[in-house]
């Protein structure tokens, strides 16, 4: 009996010490215990999870990313998101003498009222959904019918604080524009399209990664997390695309997808595209890239970038040399300036600015101003008032010295 006693001792024992093992020693990354659900799945499979579970080990990376205008290009409408007044006096935008639109907030959500000869009842009220653009130049908004996705008239200028109508459209009511998902590819992390159609304006209204988060330029993080749940004592990122390990032409295409310009699809998906592929696997430039005068200042910062001597002389430099993806650096000048400096003072024959010196100090020796001046957009264009049409100023990243009583001219 006693014998008996023991061995179901021992047994017990035994089976505690199984369990024991199994919950807290075992490094099994496919364990239960470190489910994830997504909040969203890619078409060849690729599960999305919400990103602030990043911030469990990267938080203030992800804090500072939360404030950039990649991650608040494409998001829902609400009174945070929208740049655009209610306020009346503020709140409409005149297309001709006999129409108007009217921005109204209703309850909890935001509308474009359409007004036709001063009458009380709008002629229609289409509901802001989707705001689109962080608002550093402006922002459009999008709305749902049902599940397709459509472009709505009225659009909000930042230099001037003021609504404008949507740049192309007409100075009267049109027909609200179809998004396809091209037009999305470069504002949110990925859309599924249900169109059956590349051309198709009907996704998954649950199936969106708003804005442009992690898992855009990263991968897939899911196996990266339970990796590192389980050993959280392991201080090298494991199961994650690094930017390290890339090689330069796929760093620059990573930021080629949306940096280069009008392009032409390879691909039949738009969000086939993954950080470390080749990009004109996927798409190519619609234009000559060799032709300075097709490389426009929105949008095509890649191209312009290549064509510059800092460019064509260097062997390293890419996007990331002076741009920390991860940081809201907008305005930041002096950062800017530091990483010029940074450059042409680790050189040989160390590059003396020199502009006149009146001209310099006024602009406080700011190198990006002066040769990487703002210059106005030949495919972006705004309607301000009825017949006022003008350019949105970009940024080059055409490197060069330019004379700046006309801007134009440069010698890069």
């Amino acid at each position: 009996m006693q014998k008996k006693l023991i061995y179901i001792v021992l047994l017990f024992v035994t089976i505690i010490g199984f369990l024991t093992y199994f919950l807290f020693f075992s490094e099994d990354t496919n364990s239960d215990y470190v489910a994830i659900t997504p909040i969203a799945i890619h078409n060849n499979g690729m599960e999305f999870i919400d990103s602030n579970i990043c911030s469990e080990c990267h938080k203030s990376i992800v804090e500072d990313h939360l404030k950039t205008a990649h991650y608040n290009t494409f998001r829902p409408a609400n009174k945070n998101s929208i740049k655009g007044s209610f306020v009346k006096e503020k709140n409409s935008l005149k297309l001709n003498n006999k129409v108007s639109l009217k921005m109204v907030a209703r309850d909890t959500s935001f509308y474009q009222d359409a007004i036709v000869d001063q009458q009380e009842k709008p002629f229609y009220s289409a509901k802001m959904d989707i705001v689109i653009g962080s608002g550093t130049k402006g922002q459009s908004y999008l709305m749902w019918h049902q599940d397709r996705l459509f472009q709505l008239q009225a659009s909000y200028f930042t230099p001037t604080n003021s609504w404008i109508n949507s740049p192309g459209a007409p100075n009267k009511l049109a027909p609200a524009r179809p998004v396809i998902e091209r037009c999305l590819e470069c504002h949110t992390t990925y859309a599924q399209n249900i169109s059956g159609s590349k051309k198709g304006n009907q996704f998954h209204k649950t199936n969106i990664v708003y804005g442009i988060d992690c898992q855009r330029c990263h991968g897939e993080v899911t196996k990266h997390v339970k990796y590192h749940r389980l050993n959280p004592d392991e201080k090298v990122g494991q199961h994650i695309i690094k930017y390290s390990n890339l090689e330069r032409q796929q760093r620059l295409d990573a930021c080629a997808l949306c940096h280069s310009g009008l392009r032409q699809e390879v691909s039949k998906d738009a969000f086939g595209f993954n950080v470390g592929d080749t990009l004109e696997n996927f798409s190519i430039p619609d234009y000559d890239e060799k032709n300075l005068n097709s490389l426009d200042v929105h949008g095509n910062q890649y191209g312009l970038l290549k064509a510059s001597k800092c460019f064509k002389k260097s062997t390293v430099l890419d996007c990331s040399s002076c741009h920390n993806p991860h940081k809201k650096e907008r305005g930041e000048f002096s950062s800017f300036n530091q990483k010029c400096m940074n450059c042409h003072n680790s050189l040989n024959n160390p590059i003396v600015c020199s502009g006149d010196k009146a001209e310099t100090q006024q602009m406080n020796n700011n190198c990006v101003q002066c040769h990487m001046p703002l210059v106005n957009s030949k495919s972006m264009k705004i309607q301000i008032e009825e017949n006022d049409e003008i350019s949105v100023k970009v940024r080059t990243h055409l490197i060069g010295i330019y004379n700046h009583q006309n801007s134009k001219e440069f010698d890069n």
